[in-house]
């Protein structure tokens, strides 16, 4: 098993930023990827970025391309997403997920945090 806590969340106004953590923990050997998404309310969870544990592989959704970086310390089995230029309709519930694949479809990913929510005032 392995176990996934977000931090980071929180209310801003438009145009700032927010860094976002993800702190693994558990069988962290298992990890081949880790990526984020999020859910805002009344809507479908949606993919944000993914990144692979090892290597240089990632992906971003286009309204993350540009604005938010997604990265990891292996070392320290944790994930970042700083997210910058943050837009009102960036509020959601942004959850943290890892899995052994690359990939954009949440279903590809084992492992799930809880989420942190972010609230952005325009």
């Amino acid at each position: 098993q392995v176990q996934l806590v977000e931090s980071g969340g929180g209310f801003v106004q438009a145009g700032e930023s927010l860094r976002l953590f993800c702190k693994a923990s558990g069988r962290t050997f298992e990890l081949r990827a880790m990526g984020w998404f999020r859910q805002a309310p009344g809507k479908e969870r949606e993919f944000v970025a993914t990144i692979a544990w090892f290597g240089n592989a990632l992906q971003y959704s286009d309204f993350a391309r540009g604005r938010f970086t997604i990265s990891r310390q292996n070392a320290e089995g944790t994930g970042f997403l700083e997210m910058n230029g943050l837009k009102p309709e960036d509020t959601a519930v942004y959850f943290c997920a890892a899995g052994e694949v690359v990939g954009t479809n949440g279903d590809e990913y084992k492992y799930w945090g809880r989420g942190t929510q972010v609230t952005v005032s325009s």
